[in-house]
């Protein structure tokens, strides 16, 4: 069994009040950060189940936006996170969602930048620690706990053993791995999260594989900003 850290013990150094609707709130909002790759133009937020019922109340549109900001759940910055977003030109919707929802405390985002877009649905599962769900309409599975490697590529035979030669190779050993896909030889997605960092260069070279389509980092250990 993998060691989780204290963080998975005692929940993360935050801006409260509470840490599955503010800590973890922050986390999915820079997963979607992340994934986008740039500061997004417009964020369209959906909440979901208690998310829905009390997200101004608990500060998770603070937290959320927050986390679009890249800041960590520490920032004493989030609770302005709205009004600098603005400032910086993020067009933000609140709503509520509809249908099905895999949590209580689920939120999807919808992130863009120019011609780019982003969505992440994603749980606040306690203590800070969240899920992501889904991504870009992929079914999927990660914790964000550990710097992840997001590779959208074509359903061809060999494509996931490239990949893990190129990590192998760089001594980059894999904790977990979600695979999905739209059908057979479509387009499809695979998410590697890893013990230790991913570097630009390695990111570059997966990138290159003929298959690939895009390669995106989640790496929530890495501070930011703006």
């Amino acid at each position: 069994m993998r060691f989780k850290d204290v963080f998975s013990i005692i929940g993360p150094a935050m801006v409260g009040p509470s840490s599955s609707h503010t800590a973890g709130a922050v986390r999915i909002g820079r997963v979607a950060r992340h994934l986008l790759g740039e500061l997004p133009e417009q964020a369209d937020i959906l909440f979901y189940g208690s998310f829905a019922d009390t997200y101004q109340g608990h500060g998770t549109d603070l937290a959320i936006i927050g986390g679009l900001l890249d800041f960590d759940t520490d920032d004493p910055r989030i609770p302005n996170s709205i009004t600098i977003a603005e400032q910086l030109g993020m067009k933000i919707v609140f709503r509520p969602g509809k249908g099905q929802f895999p949590h209580p405390n689920t939120a999807k985002l919808i992130v863009r930048a120019g011609e780019r877009e982003a969505i992440v649905v994603g749980a606040s599962i306690g203590g800070g620690n969240i899920e992501v769900l889904g991504i870009n309409d992929f079914d999927v599975k990660f914790t964000a706990m550990y710097p992840t490697l997001i590779v959208f590529h074509e359903d061809r035979p060999g494509m996931i053993a490239e990949v893990t030669r190129i990590l192998s190779r760089d001594s980059v050993n894999i904790g977990h791995m979600s695979v999905d896909r739209r059908g057979r030889s479509g387009e499809a997605v695979t998410v590697i999260d890893v013990d230790g960092s991913i570097t630009d260069a390695l990111v570059e070279e997966i990138e290159q594989l003929s298959t690939v389509k895009e390669v995106r980092k989640v790496d929530l250990t890495e501070r930011s900003g703006p």
